[in-house]
């Protein structure tokens, strides 16, 4: 017999084979030796009470043997010398799109502008030691996108746009834990993720198609209001009737060349903020209710929302035990973001608080026309490298000081490696925006007390949430209205906004390839 349960325990209890067997026999009265398999569909933590809990939804199966459901796995078909689809960027969207096309019987070839992930781990060390920005290799642009270095967290509230599971599966198919498919917020680690990533990009070769790197796309070629192909930096042409557009959130180049060539686009709102540093020791304290997490907890995440003035003030890409990186694309820039490894075990926790923003706050760069909030957020980032001293350094300011705008008289270390520059960081945001966020900040320490607190380092800007464009495409066919076999994708098109999302999206703008 098979039940099917839903309990609450103590997460000793979650965590050992022995005790969970015990009270889920209780729990049906059975005998322990009758139940020979324990099979666990979801888990989630609830620490909303004194104690914290662990919810579990099982399957036990009494006098009865578990046998592991084959994998569905997808049916590839092998694909050279097949109908041909260029996709621009190997991120999640351009991976995921280039799986469902070999499904298809179509041939991609990936163009991505940055390296693979062994060789873009040599200028991610160099940005972060040295404060050299390589354009087409760094935090946003390579193999695998943003996400593959900056922490391949796999929330989504995508699940009505596409089938999750699928995207989990294939993940798993390809070295994510199984974890993945259990855990309500699944994460799988920036040291981890690589290897994922790297792993599906041979199983894309395997069945004929195309990964190529070093390849920045400087022309998308059309004729007659249909795309033609693509023209690569270094003068090469590539023909193709169809393009899956999967660029991601930084690729400023591309909005500039669709712009330019009067293919339309849209401005997009977007947040930003400051990203804050707290111990993880703390928040776990703050989050369990407790003065040290136990052994069978992990490093606490928080999330928080707040109306200020009409405004949502939130975290956003919360990392525990993670640290906070640098992200810039180009030189004269600063720009943050965080990432935890698989264990979470970093000493640190962070957070992106950021405030939404809406298209009439971008009224003084109407003049840049659906560009006008990516100006906005350049010339934040521009301004951080100023007041950072024109390096990599990031201004930082202790928590309470920032919200009262007091420059700190000194900044303990922190996880951000090229360092930090004392400095008052409003002087780099719009004093809307600025206010706004150190309200929220006030906010938050009220609900989440002992959060506000000196000892938490502020460092901005947060400035990468989601695309500041958005590039439209037709309901139904998923084709730019303007040019035919174009078909713009994932987060840089302002369709996703996270790894699981990403690679839906990139799954659906196949199949209409």
């Amino acid at each position: 017999m098979i039940n099917t349960l839903q309990i609450q325990v103590f997460p000793e209890v979650a965590s050992t084979e022995k005790l969970l067997k015990s009270t889920l026999a209780k729990e049906l009265n059975v005998l322990e030796k009758d139940i020979k398999h324990i099979e666990i569909l979801k888990r989630s933590i609830d620490a909303r009470q004194r104690d914290t809990k662990i919810n579990l939804k099982v399957d036990v199966y009494t006098n009865e043997n578990f046998v592991k459901k084959e994998e569905d796995i997808p049916e590839y078909k092998y694909v050279n010398g097949k109908n041909e689809v260029i996709i621009i960027g190997a991120g999640p969207a351009g991976l995921f799109a280039a799986l469902k096309l070999i499904e298809k019987g179509l041939k991609p070839i990936i163009l991505e502008r940055g390296k693979d992930v062994r060789a873009r781990r040599r200028d991610l060390a160099n940005l972060t030691k040295n404060h050299i920005v390589n354009e087409d290799s760094n935090y946003c642009f390579g193999e695998g996108g943003a996400g593959t270095f900056s922490d391949g967290k796999l929330y989504t509230r995508s699940k009505k746009r596409g089938d999750v599971h699928k995207i989990l599966d294939v993940l798993v198919q390809h070295g994510a834990t199984e974890e993945i498919r259990v855990n309500a917020h699944p994460h799988i680690g920036t040291n981890k993720l690589p290897k994922i990533i790297q792993a599906i990009r041979e199983t894309i070769i395997q069945y004929g198609g195309q990964v190529i790197f070093d390849s920045r796309v400087t022309d998308i070629l059309t004729k007659n209001n249909a795309v033609k192909g693509v023209e690569l930096q270094d003068g090469t042409r590539i023909e193709a009737n169809k393009i899956i557009l999967a660029t991601g959130h930084s690729a400023r180049d591309i909005f500039e060349l669709l712009h330019k060539k009067e293919v339309a686009i849209e401005a997009k709102a977007f947040a930003v903020g400051v990203r804050v540093e707290h111990t993880q020791e703390l928040i776990d304290q703050i989050q369990y209710k407790c003065k040290t997490r136990g052994e069978f907890l992990p490093p606490a995440p928080y999330s928080i929302v707040k109306q200020i003035k009409g405004r949502g003030v939130y975290s956003f890409c919360m990392c525990p035990g993670g640290i906070i990186a640098p992200c810039a694309t180009k030189p004269g820039e600063v720009v943050t973001n965080g990432w935890s490894p698989s264990k979470r075990d970093y000493p640190t926790s962070n957070s992106g608080i950021v405030m939404e923003l809406k298209l009439e706050d971008f009224v003084k760069y109407e003049k840049y026309g659906p560009l006008a909030g990516m100006q906005f957020q350049k010339e934040i980032e521009q301004n951080a490298w100023k007041l950072g001293g024109e390096t990599q350094k990031v201004p930082a300011q202790r928590l309470v000081d920032y919200s009262n705008n007091i420059l700190s008289t000194d900044i303990p270390k922190t996880s951000y490696i090229p360092g930090t520059t004392s400095a008052v960081i409003n002087t780099i945001l719009p004093d809307f925006v600025g206010e706004n966020i150190q309200e929220g900040l006030r906010q938050m320490g009220e609900q989440m007390k002992g959060y506000f607190t000196n000892e938490a380092v502020v460092h901005a800007p947060e400035s990468r949430s989601s695309s500041p464009v958005r590039i439209p495409r037709d309901r139904e066919t998923f084709e730019h209205p303007q040019i035919k076999g174009l078909y713009p994708c994932g987060e840089g098109a302002g369709y996703a906004g996270g790894i699981i999302s990403a690679a839906i999206d990139g799954e659906k703008c196949a199949d209409k390839c």
